[in-house]
């Protein structure tokens, strides 16, 4: 599989280094959407904290990642949904961090979750 982040340099508006406009997926056998994911427990009790949560969203994620033999390196396109915009710079910080750096098409909105603890809810999709 190929991937081939697309950020045209013309024409639009310029791309921060933290997220591609585009992705260009090559050769991928298989295709993962996985859930809007929340930052809970194995339990179901949230974190008490946004970087709580983020961490166990980016747990949960690896895990369900994991059960396809895919891991972060697989993800093509991310969206989260944040409570709060004040969230962004965070939730930002620990996307870059779990995925090492790299570059993948992302959206963050603001939104009400279905629970009030739930502080941001991001879903992914991921090709092999």
């Amino acid at each position: 599989m190929e991937l081939q982040s697309r950020s045209p340099r013309e024409g639009v508006y310029a791309a921060t280094d933290d997220y591609a406009h585009a992705m260009e997926v090559r050769g991928a056998e298989r295709l993962l959407f996985v859930a809007g994911t929340m930052g809970l427990r194995t339990d179901g009790t949230p974190g008490a904290t946004l970087a709580e949560q983020l961490e166990l969203i980016w747990s949960n994620i690896r895990i369900i990642l994991a059960s396809a033999d895919m891991t972060v390196d697989n993800i093509v396109r991310l969206t989260s949904y944040l409570t709060d915009a004040s969230y962004a710079e965070e939730n930002a910080a620990a996307r870059v961090s779990a995925l090492g750096g790299r570059v993948v098409p992302t959206t963050a909105i603001v939104v009400q979750t279905l629970v009030s603890d739930w502080l941001v809810e991001i879903e992914v999709t991921a090709a092999a």
